[in-house]
């Protein structure tokens, strides 16, 4: 091992041959892709799970002979532990967490454990709305350019695994607030936080200032080399930038002012100016429409302009690219109506750039979890856009309170099928039935992209 490698990890880490137990709370694939990493960097590693394994887990687990149980929690063997890597579904706040807490054992993210084992450079991308779309971009521009380059946080496989398995001179991480409040030491070369906005306040007392410290985390321990990429355009970072200190290098992007440094948008031409190689590019050529993916391509390649892509490739990139499956995603068109499935979109912000992007009398299919929504700021678009909403969800009150006044037909659906089956009969041609819930997706369904494909299957099943 690196003294670089040593002195990022200390305390977390001891030196190799001292490491302790490192036991993982969730076999999932952040857990079980922890748990291959710390055997391999010699820890004892124990995965314990409150319900069960699926199958594909627990045959990687048997493979690399890792200790694991599932359906429970041992908390006298857990309690002994010297480090724990929690998954990002475990919420702070339940009794075994705190428990640790009390005993002083490091409680960390699987973000914050791989990191310790790797030099590679890291873009990480966080923020309330646009991390999926950003990070698939960044990833798909260097990838492109010839960049040795991985892709992991909340999307495809598990950073530590990959860490274990490849040598990645670069990773483009999705981190989500989660995953950030596990973290110590984690340093991203370059932070790219795309907006915030209200989200997962049930995980954060209900306080929005708790989830907007959440995300700065993922600057703190950033140094002057380092790069803060943001929405100069949103309030909330701009406020937080006002009155906090970050040491690295801020480069924003907004659409709304010219800036000097960064980026912008100018007479429908989206400008990139940080270095000496100007970039200059007609956002009608941008693969992914909307204002919010202008905004998500200025970040994206901003990233890779500090990571010296050149901008052919750049240009190239942002030209084919194809956007995340979920998100603003066109499903088919039938009798000229066109079927649109964006189920990520899971907080109030997120569905107003799908309603904003609608040019087209929709059919709203809304509904789910509440995680605290505010409706209100959706209230011109909808009085604008939407001329019927089927509520897909258990409890929908909120939803008819809303809106009942601005929009004359909603119906309440408990199914993608019947949600899909009554939005065909509401929309006319020319129209456009636009899934954006704007809510988790748990009531009705495993997740979002559960909801996702259900939709789908249903609109093709028409």
């Amino acid at each position: 091992m690196s003294n670089q490698e040593n002195k990022i990890t200390i305390p977390v880490l001891p030196p190799f041959g001292e490491r302790g137990l490192l036991v993982i709370l969730g076999g999932g694939e952040s857990g079980v892709g922890t748990a291959i990493l710390g055997k391999q960097k010699g820890y004892k590693v124990f995965v314990s799970d409150k319900g069960l394994i699926a199958e594909k887990y627990k045959e990687v687990l048997l493979h690399n002979e890792i200790n694991f149980e599932e359906n429970k929690h041992t908390e006298s063997k857990i309690l002994t532990a010297d480090v724990v890597m929690k998954s990002p579904g475990i919420p702070d706040k339940i009794a075994l967490v705190q428990k640790l807490i009390e005993n002083s054992i490091p409680v960390i993210s699987e973000i914050e454990f791989a990191a310790q084992f790797t030099n590679a450079k890291i873009v990480g991308i966080t923020g309330s709305n646009g991390k999926t779309t950003t990070t698939l971009l960044t990833h798909h521009i260097l990838k492109n350019a010839g960049l040795n380059v991985g892709i992991a946080g909340n999307i495809g496989d598990s950073f530590a695994k990959q860490v274990a398995e490849n040598n990645f001179d670069n990773y483009v991480l999705e981190i989500s607030s989660f995953q950030l409040d596990g973290i110590e030491k984690f340093n991203p070369h370059i932070a790219i936080l795309t907006n915030i906005s209200p989200d997962h306040l049930d995980r954060y007392d209900y306080k929005f200032e708790n989830y907007i410290a959440s995300k700065f985390r993922i600057t703190k321990n950033q140094k002057s080399t380092d790069y803060l990429i943001y929405d100069a355009d949103d309030e909330t970072i701009n406020n937080w930038l006002k009155q906090n200190k970050t040491q690295a290098k801020l480069v924003p992007f907004s659409l709304e002012k010219e800036l000097e440094f960064g980026a912008y948008v100018k007479d429908s031409n989206m400008i990139i100016n940080i270095n000496k190689e100007k970039i200059n590019m007609p956002t009608s050529t941008l693969s992914i429409k909307g204002k919010h993916n202008t905004k998500n391509a200025m970040a994206a390649t901003l990233a890779a302009q500090l990571l010296s892509v050149r901008k052919e490739f750049i240009k190239e990139s942002l030209s084919n690219f194809e956007g995340a499956e979920h998100r603003l995603e066109n499903v088919a068109k039938i009798k000229d109506v066109e079927y649109i499935n964006d189920s990520k979109a899971t907080n109030v912000n997120a569905t107003f750039y799908a309603l904003e992007c609608m040019d087209k009398a929709t059919v709203w299919i809304v509904g789910g979890v509440d995680k605290g929504n505010d409706y209100n700021d959706l209230l011109p678009l909808v009085r604008e856009k939407v001329k019927a909403i089927v509520c897909l969800g258990l409890d929908n009150e909120k939803i008819k309170n809303t809106f009942g006044s601005v929009v004359d037909i909603i119906v309440e659906t408990v199914g993608a099928e019947e949600a899909v089956k009554v939005s065909h009969k509401l929309a006319e041609r020319g129209d456009a039935v636009l899934l954006s819930p704007a809510c988790a997706s748990f009531d009705l369904f495993k997740n979002y992209e559960d909801r996702g494909r259900q939709f789908k299957a249903a609109v093709k099943n028409l």
